[in-house]
């Protein structure tokens, strides 16, 4: 049988499904690769991978997908890592510079900044160095561990899942695993048991991991990041692509 080709995000909140991948048998069946979010995502567009763990707005660029586990990257309130760092208060911000790693996380802000917050700054796609603001009025969207330890150098910090459910009463999804073709049932429920075999060995990561002075990851990982892709998050999926279609 042909391994199924797997992309998945590099970043800390992946770890507890990258270690039930690599501690089950599902290893040998499956080509897997790491990538930025927005790699994962053009990867499984190209038809490169047949299963990413994905931006949720990418969808709106396959022709055809589903969703095979039960799980996801997503957060009920605050996530800790997706924010908008500014200088000022949001509702003065002129200028807003977009995180080139993530299209989910800018469209949220977009989302967020439309019907949430009702601004309308000029948006930057390709700042020179896009990550820090010394401009009073400029602010910037960021994710992922560039964030970690980040809350403190800025007056005004914006975390956007926690934004999202104050405007909707939802928990957020960020990433869910898509695939582009039909995969095997069989398949993807060996798959889902390694998933969740990582999310139920996280303490036995940790031992693994290289913990942080300036940021709590046992929190992060077994409080922040909510992994169950619950009934809520699907329907704050489909709503958020909803959003994304009115832009």
């Amino acid at each position: 049988m042909n391994k199924i080709r797997i992309s998945a995000v590099s970043y800390t909140n992946t770890k507890p499904f990258l270690y039930g991948i690599q501690h089950t048998d599902i290893i040998n069946k499956i080509d897997l690769s790491l990538d930025m979010p927005a790699d994962c995502a053009q990867k499984l567009i190209d038809d490169v991978v047949d299963i990413g763990l994905i931006p949720v707005a990418a969808t709106l660029s396959l022709p055809q997908w589903e969703i095979v586990s039960d799980y996801c990257i997503g957060a009920i309130g605050a996530v800790n890592s997706v924010f908008i760092f500014s200088n000022c208060d949001i509702k003065d911000v002129k200028t807003i510079q977009l995180d080139p790693q993530s299209r989910s996380s800018n469209n949220l802000a977009r989302v967020l900044m439309k019907n949430h917050w009702q601004v309308s700054p000029e948006q930057i796609v390709n700042a020179p160095d896009y990550s820090q603001s010394t401009d009073e009025q400029t602010a910037f969207v960021q994710i992922g561990d560039r964030t970690f330890g980040k809350k403190d150098q800025y007056k005004y910090v914006y975390d956007l899942a926690e934004e999202w459910q104050k405007m909707t009463g939802l928990p957020f999804t960020f990433a869910a695993w898509i695939a582009n073709k039909p995969i095997p049932q069989e398949f993807m429920d060996e798959f889902n048991q390694a998933l969740k075999y990582g999310l139920d060995h996280r303490e036995d990561l940790f031992k693994e991991m290289d913990m942080r002075d300036d940021f709590d990851l046992v929190d992060y990982l077994m409080v922040k990041i909510d992994y169950d892709l619950t009934g809520d998050k699907k329907k704050a999926l489909y709503m958020f692509l909803d959003y994304i279609k009115a832009l």
